[in-house]
């Protein structure tokens, strides 16, 4: 049996899919984000017209776009985006997780580019980490606390796994919820 790699199905899913952005809201507080964006790939030419479509109506029309080429496989000079062309730069001096969108009459948005791959819960804390109005926090900061949350979550479970497989175990004495029984030393349950 042959198989065929279909190498449109990124751009095709993108287009297909609303952009997962989030934003801060309307305040008067100057964060150093204006929110998040999730990308489902790292094709920007398949990711940015959704970006600048979703941002139409609260933002006005983005005209210009600059991005780390670190993180991005390819970065096209210009991309076509709903009937207007996005110009694309590319800075490696801008943090590798931060995406600069530009309007010529509303201005500029910095949004926080979670890595496509992340895991759905640490995409949520960093979507709202950077959705705080006001936050002092940089890209930089909310991906390597993200990665110290990470790194936590899996060291925890790790040594659950390890204690429970070296026979530990805590046992209720109303038994263990999750299989339904009772707890062998609490007698038929008749008093």
């Amino acid at each position: 049996m042959t198989s065929t790699l279909d190498r449109t199905a990124p751009r095709d899913l993108a287009a297909a899919l609303p952009a997962r952005l989030s934003l801060t809201p309307k305040s008067s507080l100057a964060g150093q984000l204006d929110g998040a964006w999730w990308p489902r790939s790292r094709d920007l030419a398949a990711e940015l017209p959704p970006l600048a479509a979703a941002l139409a109506e609260p933002w006005g029309r983005i005209t210009r776009v600059t991005v780390n080429p670190a993180r991005w496989p390819s970065v096209p000079r210009t991309i076509a985006a709903g009937g207007h062309t996005l110009h694309v730069g590319w800075f490696t001096e801008q943090h590798p997780d931060k995406l600069i969108l530009l309007s010529y009459t509303v201005g500029r948005w910095d949004l926080l580019v979670v890595p496509p791959e992340t895991e759905p819960g640490a995409a949520a804390r960093l979507m709202a980490a950077a959705a705080i109005p006001g936050s002092v926090l940089t890209a930089g900061a909310l991906m390597a606390d993200e990665a110290a949350i990470g790194r936590g979550v899996r060291d925890a479970v790790r040594r659950e796994t390890t204690w429970e497989s070296e026979g530990g175990a805590c046992m209720s004495p109303f038994g263990d919820p999750l299989r339904g029984g009772a707890h062998p030393l609490a007698g038929n349950g008749r008093w």
